[in-house]
């Protein structure tokens, strides 16, 4: 292959990647008074606003149990994260053409290195969880992001 060609094939992915980086972070709010400093964040402090659907289907308000039984402690209540502990997953980076559902089965069973957020590597969880139950998590995860206009 032409050197130029690899050169910007290179450049083109380079781009895209840092496009999409971009495109999934949060937008910085103007910092005023009233606005609390980093310092003043509480660790543990929900990450994300979500919106809880009036109803759930079946399998997510099963995968609503499940979550909440073994990964709200880290991913908080609503998978809304936790500022310091771990990521919400009711964000545009979990969107589904990016992080497929077989990515948080894996993430679950195999753990996940670090790639997009701060907070280090992600271990496997502990509790062995059955296809079904990782089903029904990563449905009320899909529906809950849904929900927040994430598809």
């Amino acid at each position: 292959m032409n050197k130029s060609l690899i050169g910007a094939l290179l450049f083109a992915l380079i781009a895209a990647a840092g496009w999409y980086w971009t495109q999934g972070r949060t937008t910085q709010e103007p910092v005023s008074a009233a606005a609390p400093d980093a310092s003043q964040v509480l660790v543990g402090a929900p990450m994300a606003d979500v919106i809880v659907p009036e109803a759930l289907s079946a399998q997510a308000r099963q995968g609503e149990t499940y979550f909440n039984a073994v990964c709200a402690s880290c991913h908080g209540t609503n998978a809304a994260g936790q500022d310091g502990v771990a990521p919400p997953l009711v964000h545009r980076i979990y969107e589904p053409s990016h992080h497929g559902d077989m990515a948080f089965v894996l993430a679950a069973r195999n753990g996940v290195r670090a790639h997009h957020w701060p907070f280090g590597d992600m271990p496997p969880v502990e509790e062995r969880l059955t296809d079904g139950e990782l089903g029904a998590i990563v449905a009320y995860v899909r529906e809950l992001q849904r929900a927040n206009g994430i598809n």
